[in-house]
């Protein structure tokens, strides 16, 4: 018998996992090969605290010392650029973001192929980190492993029932006292095999593609891009830029891959912004990014069934809200309490949604 039995292998599962393997037995099911296949394997990999809405910045604040006593992150920052006539959308997102605003001058200091006939507003800030995103899921699998629990790969849930306790169907079966649905883009079809009503997920299709470094420039002291209106950005990457348009394009569950025309205008938009043409991209790849209705996550027990719990709707806030969100979806699902505010904790609970 197993206590609790996490559906899907990203961050959101495993973070997940390894709460609550401090109490109780845990197995982790992922349909694919590979741990963190789809989203959690397609992240842009920051850590933005002042980044979201009221409830994810609050789970980013709470988090940040689990990053810090780990070591997963990494200076990086950000330059926001808006061209000559982005006057107003540029101060909003400045403002929104937190951002300083900097000369030309100061900013092409940071990024020298920034273009002086297109470049009309620059903001920077030095708080937004790069996340070792690889070595936290696995250490979140390997505290799962390490307190006796299980993570088990290739294992895609085609059907679930209940009697007495819940059995899910995979490649193999499991019978379980709690389900944790983690998983992403398909949670609502998990829901629904389970005879749980849907919180009306969206998954929103993301762009990228990496080119080689910009005139062969050395990136690593680069800030990250962001085109004002989030209408593209940019990050350094081992060497190469990743590029993407920012779209958000909705979408059905599947394994994503990239659109080329949206990809081109994105690509367009920065070329615009910069001296230095893009002459070949490498690769490209896209990545679901899973809202709920009303943009913030979902977390905790389903108020029809309370073993049914979720651990949803992370859009692109997954990592780096995982420590805090993966803390409090095992501190409602045991009873225990919880370090947030009552408001915070009711924005994200399972039962705002179905109100």
């Amino acid at each position: 018998m197993i206590d609790f039995l996490i559906i899907g292998g990203g961050i959101a599962g495993l973070s997940v996992g390894a709460r609550l393997s401090e109490r109780g037995q845990v197995t982790v099911l992922e349909g694919e090969e590979a741990l963190g296949y789809h989203a959690s394997g397609r992240s842009a990999a920051m850590f933005a605290p002042a980044y979201g809405p009221p409830a994810v910045i609050a789970l980013n604040l709470a988090s940040a010392a689990h990053f810090e006593t780990n070591d997963y992150l990494s200076p990086r920052g950000w330059v926001l650029i808006g061209g000559k006539d982005q006057h107003d959308v540029f101060h909003r997102d400045a403002d929104q973001l937190g951002g300083r605003q900097i000369s030309f001058d100061a900013a092409q200091s940071l990024i020298p192929i920034l273009n002086p006939e297109t470049v009309g507003f620059a903001a920077h800030s030095d708080s937004e980190q790069d996340i070792d995103t690889d070595r936290m899921m696995q250490d979140f699998a390997r505290t799962i492993r390490g307190n006796g629990g299980s993570v088990l790969t290739r294992q895609s849930v085609t059907a679930i029932r209940k009697h007495r306790h819940w059995i899910v169907e995979a490649t193999e079966s499991f019978e379980a006292r709690h389900i944790v649905n983690a998983a992403g883009a398909w949670v609502d079809e998990i829901a629904a095999m389970a005879g749980i009503a849907p919180i009306g997920i969206q998954p929103r299709r993301r762009s990228m593609a990496r080119i080689p470094a910009p005139g062969g420039h050395d990136l690593r002291a680069w800030p990250m891009m962001l085109g004002a209106g989030e209408s593209w950005y940019a990050k350094p990457d081992a060497g190469k830029l990743l590029v993407s348009p920012a779209d958000a394009d909705p979408t059905a569950a599947h394994d994503a891959f990239a659109d080329d025309m949206v990809l081109a205008e994105g690509l367009a938009r920065y070329e615009a912004m910069v001296t230095e043409p893009v002459t070949r991209v490498e690769t490209n790849w896209a990545g679901l990014r899973s809202f709920a209705p009303d943009g913030s996550l979902v977390l905790g027990p389903d108020p029809t069934d309370p073993t049914f719990i979720w651990s949803a709707g992370q859009g692109g806030y997954g990592f780096q809200t995982a420590p805090a969100a993966s803390q409090l979806v095992a501190d409602l699902t045991v009873d225990n309490q919880s370090s947030l505010d009552t408001a915070t904790i009711a924005s994200l609970r399972p039962d705002r949604l179905h109100r």
